[in-house]
């Protein structure tokens, strides 16, 4: 255990434990305390107490002193300095045309630090600003972005309920709010009556929590069956403060149900809502096996045969019975319509058909102009008695002996590749071989 005493540096802000080094404090009495900013200037909220090891976060600064009438005075010169420099800063925003919206100024009783709070929508570079302000008060400065809930603790305001509001008047801390307290305690989730002026949810909603999880424990919830004096019955309603039900009741199977209000202690749970719908489930889950029974026992029934009668046949013949025919099945007028048109859209294609083909046929032939196929032939004939005659007095002295046409035997034979441009290998070797049959 160690000695404390809980000073608190705003009206409705945190409180800090600090150790009284053996002095005694009274509640109310003003202090002078060491902080990470500095020294401040503090209200003490609670006397010297023994506290346990786990409720204090290490390391435990001691107090400096107790104020006096000057700390006093100088707490007044700081509250006016900081009303010059929020006007001074909203200028320079101004100026530099930044989107945020500058909350408070907090300068610490030593003046050697200025803390503007602000808020924004998003990141803003505010480097400039911090330059120009360093410029004008020449001491440290601090821009802290802060969220819409700490706005409203600050600014303070007047709530729905017509007071002002909680967390500007006695909430130190702000407590975790979520719609399921608004939905145990049967209010309407409308957002514009649940939450407060900061757009969030209001925190009066926790306050209340706990003695409606109580109650409601007690409660059956919507959709159960209840035994009453009156007969069984389906819930429909609760009334979590009254303790009171809203219950559809029959007295009897055959006459229609009866709405009334039971206390929690003339009502005994028969079923839960859990229960009634597993059941469900269940018959519907049979139905569905007999179903399926039902029809593979039909599929897997053989055909019997017919047993043959032992009458003699009736040589007579059957006098024609009246002929039965079956009801006429009324279609849809819709069906009908689109049958009808696709008919007529196919009688449409047909009668095109029909005249185009017949504009073909009726059309008259025209008759080319035969070509003269004499003037082609004339010129062939002459070209061919020109060549014969050519072939004939040509001199027979050409013809080579078998010794001219017999090849050497050191003679390679290469193989022609494609065409080749002049002085290639194949026409130096056929030179080479000419020259040879010259010499022999």
């Amino acid at each position: 255990m160690i000695e404390v005493i809980g000073v608190r540096f705003k009206k409705v802000g945190k409180m800090y434990y600090f150790d009284p080094d053996g002095e005694t404090v009274q509640k109310g009495d003003f202090v002078l305390v060491e902080t990470a900013r500095g020294i401040e200037y503090g209200e003490v909220v609670k006397e010297n107490t023994e506290v346990a090891d786990t409720a204090i976060v290490a390391p435990l600064k001691k107090m400096t002193r107790k104020a006096t009438d000057e700390d006093a005075k100088t707490v007044e010169v700081n509250i006016k300095k900081e009303k010059e420099a929020f006007e001074i800063c909203m200028k320079h925003i101004a100026k530099l045309k930044l989107e945020m919206k500058l909350v408070d100024v907090e300068m610490t009783f030593d003046r050697n630090k200025l803390i503007f709070y602000f808020t924004s929508d998003g990141r803003v570079d505010f480097r400039e600003l911090v330059k120009e302000l360093a410029s004008t008060f020449r001491t440290r400065i601090e821009l802290r972005q802060i969220g819409v809930r700490d706005e409203a603790k600050m600014l303070n305001g007047i709530g729905i309920c017509g007071r002002s509001l909680c967390c500007a008047t006695f909430l130190g801390d702000f407590q975790t709010v979520s719609i399921k307290m608004a939905k145990e305690q049967n209010l309407s989730l409308n957002p514009t009556k649940i939450s407060g002026i900061c757009g969030r949810l209001m925190c009066c909603l926790k306050y209340e929590e706990e003695v409606y999880e109580e109650l409601n424990k007690k409660l059956p919830k919507i959709g159960d069956i209840i035994s009453t004096p009156d007969g069984k019955g389906e819930i429909l309603a609760t009334q979590v403060l009254q303790q009171q039900v809203k219950a559809a009741v029959r007295k009897s199977d055959n006459e229609p149900p009866t709405i009334g209000f039971y206390h929690v202690e003339d009502i005994k749970l028969l079923k839960t809502r859990k229960k009634k719908q597993q059941e469900l489930q269940e018959k519907l889950e049979n139905q569905q096996k007999q179903e399926k029974q039902e029809k593979q026992e039909k599929t897997d029934k053989p055909k019997a045969d017919k047993p043959k009668s032992d009458k003699p046949k009736n040589d007579k013949p059957k006098a024609d019975k009246p002929k039965v025919e079956p009801p006429k099945v009324e279609k849809n007028d819709r069906i009908e319509r689109l049958k009808q048109e696709k008919l007529e859209k196919i009688e449409k294609l047909k009668a095109e058909k029909s005249k185009f083909d017949k504009s073909k046929l009726d059309k008259p032939k025209v008759d080319k102009p035969k070509m003269d196929k004499s003037k082609f032939e004339q010129p062939k004939a002459e070209k061919a008695k020109a060549d014969m005659q050519k072939q004939q007095n040509k001199p027979q002295n050409n013809k080579k002996t078998k010794h001219q046409n017999a090849k050497p035997q050191n003679e390679k034979t290469t193989k022609y590749q494609g065409n080749r441009p002049r002085g290639s290998k194949v026409q130096n070797q056929n030179k080479k071989t000419g020259e040879q049959q010259n010499d022999q």
